[in-house]
């Protein structure tokens, strides 16, 4: 049978990538999103179009009922939905930090745990949710999304060892830097946050550093969806995935070099 996939942010970069790689592959695609006007590629592909906003508790809800009455099964989650609230944690508004995680976090979560029973049921299942190396090392003026990233790893390895039981695999893909439209996001809730005031020279240099790395040699979303569907395939998936090469150069440097060189590093980059 075909492999019933629910993808959450799938209007655009890694959703949108994998969509179209797993529709090609022969998965049936439930496409969620909060911009349905970005989605009509994957319907004209095939995908089945779902308004979701992951931190509407409805929606989620409905997400999930509308795919078991059309299916009856839910065999694949990507939690793929993320942006970044980016800025000093000095000058990013509460609202905004409680915000970066109720994306990033609490609505992964809460749509894991509505298609959790229906896995169980099933005995199998896979839950996919897209992390970040950001969740394994962090950057000035990054904070709050570091943060929101840090927990969904520690989220992930408690899941992990809690589902194995019921035949359910819980993956992280930790991207690096890749070409998709995150950075321009990120890069607009900087300038608001700190483009003025004390952090502002800071904010300027990591702006530059950013579009650096984004935009210059970096690769495109479909590299990460080529990995989540070796993930998907895999007899017995690893924990984590993290792509591209120099990616995991940085988590090889971050495992390597004390704190304070690191820092101090960092540091020297940004003066």
């Amino acid at each position: 049978m075909d492999e019933i996939v629910l993808i959450t942010g799938a209007s655009s970069g890694i959703g949108k990538a994998t969509a179209e790689l797993l529709l090609e592959n022969g998965y049936k695609v439930y496409a969620g999103a909060r911009r349905l006007e970005q989605l009509g590629e994957l319907r004209s592909l095939g995908a089945r179009i779902l308004y979701l906003d992951v931190t509407d508790n409805f929606l989620l809800e409905t997400a999930v009922r509308t795919i078991i009455r059309n299916e009856g099964r839910l065999d694949i989650l990507i939690n793929n939905a993320g942006y970044g609230a980016h800025g000093a944690l000095e000058d990013v508004p509460m609202a905004e930090a409680r915000r970066q995680f109720e994306v990033n976090v609490f609505g992964l979560a809460r749509l894991t745990q509505l298609a959790l029973p229906h896995m169980r049921r099933n005995k199998s299942g896979k839950i996919v949710n897209i992390s970040s190396i950001a969740g394994r090392i962090s950057v000035p003026l990054s904070g709050w999304y570091h943060a929101s990233k840090y927990a969904v790893e520690a989220y992930s390895d408690a899941l992990r060892l809690e589902v194995k039981r019921f035949g359910i695999d819980v993956v992280l893909i930790e991207p690096g830097p890749i070409k998709t439209g995150w950075d321009a996001v990120a890069l607009e809730n900087l300038s608001k946050n700190s483009g003025s005031g004390p952090y502002a020279a800071l904010a300027q240099k990591l702006t530059g550093k950013f579009r650096e790395g984004y935009r210059s040699g970096a690769p495109g979303p479909e590299r990460v969806a080529g990995v989540i569907l070796k993930a998907l395939e895999a007899r017995r998936p690893s924990a984590r995935y993290v792509v591209p090469f120099r990616a995991k150069a940085i988590l090889f440097l971050k495992w390597l070099l004390p704190d304070c060189v690191l820092d101090f590093a960092l540091g020297s980059l940004l003066r």
